[in-house]
């Protein structure tokens, strides 16, 4: 599922701020898109986590907590879908919570806008295989939704400043910016996904998507699979890492849509920092190659008004 908040968010932290690049875009509206906040992207971000968040907790914090009520089921549950792999009942789980309390954590955090569902297109074991006995792995597995942040910051907040709450109070700033300086890299990732998807889905805006998103089953996990309904399946990795990419994270996604059972149309990989040789040397009608630098054209062509709905100023 495309989400399309988070492209008006993207817009308009580009517009407000305007990045150097588009790596330090990335990096720094993972952190801080969905706040209404002047950012100086020449700063480093770990200062900028000081200025703008630590050093304005005590504010920062009693607005999060009037968004959660201060309901703790609501604080845990967030906070096990900001570090965990965003699949509902694993979060129930790491949050400590039952299908009944964390059904109700969910919905309210959906609607207050905080969180928006990614629903599973796993089909069950029992439609494949509608007359087989099922195997005990099979019958017992349960398809899982799962869940994203609609706004970066919020998931930042319960990723990073949520678990490192003692250490705040303490003024021990130091050990939160080491972790955050640890971690970061990782943290990111997540968001540079939801914003290649955004990517692919607007260079195929001429097709009709019938569907669109991560998928995930007991065996597979592919960062994007889009298909159009003319029949068309496009899948994508993202790597959000500070090496070129080679052909073995082809081989890879090509083994996931064996596994899958299916034959892509395009496979297309994402990178941070660009590919191997051998890589750019394959790209072509059925292997599409995008860099963070490619993401510019999601704002170019586009106005600086924005209607971008945001958490705070």
């Amino acid at each position: 599922m495309t989400n399309l908040r988070l492209l008006e968010q993207f817009r308009s932290f580009y517009f407000k701020n305007y990045p150097d690049d588009m790596e330090s875009m990335i990096d720094y509206f993972s952190v801080f898109g969905g706040v209404d906040w002047q950012i100086d992207t020449t700063k480093d971000i770990k200062e900028l986590v000081l200025e703008l968040v630590l050093e304005n907790f005590d504010a920062l914090y009693d607005k999060v907590q009037e968004l959660t009520l201060g309901n703790k089921d609501y604080k845990r549950l967030l906070r096990a879908l900001a570090v965990g792999d965003r699949r509902i009942f694993s979060a129930f789980n790491k949050a400590g919570l039952n299908n009944g309390n964390g059904g109700a954590a969910l919905n309210y955090l959906q609607e207050k806008g905080l969180i928006e569902m990614e629903y599973s297109r796993e089909a069950a074991p029992r439609k494949n295989s509608p007359n087989e006995k099922l195997k005990r792995s099979d019958a017992r597995h349960r398809i899982s939704h799962k869940v994203f942040f609609t706004y970066p910051f919020i998931r930042f907040w319960f990723y990073f400043i949520s678990p490192n709450f003692k250490y705040i109070q303490e003024e021990k700033f130091e050990k939160v910016l080491e972790d955050f300086e640890q971690r970061h890299n990782s943290y990111t990732s997540l968001v540079y996904e939801e914003l290649c998807e955004l990517l692919l889905n607007y260079n195929l805006r001429d097709a009709y998507i019938a569907s669109s998103g991560s998928y995930w089953d007991a065996n597979v996990e592919i960062d994007i699979l889009t298909t159009t309904q003319n029949g068309k399946i496009y899948v994508g990795e993202c790597k959000w890492t500070n090496h070129k990419v080679n052909k073995k994270e082809l081989h890879k996604l090509d083994d996931k849509c064996q596994k899958l059972g299916i034959s892509p149309t395009q496979r297309v990989l994402f990178s941070k920092r660009g590919f191997s040789k051998e890589l750019e040397a394959m790209a072509g009608v059925d292997l599409a190659l995008y860099t963070s630098e490619d993401l510019k054209v999601l704002v170019k062509n586009n106005s600086r008004e924005n209607n971008a709905k945001m958490l705070f100023s």
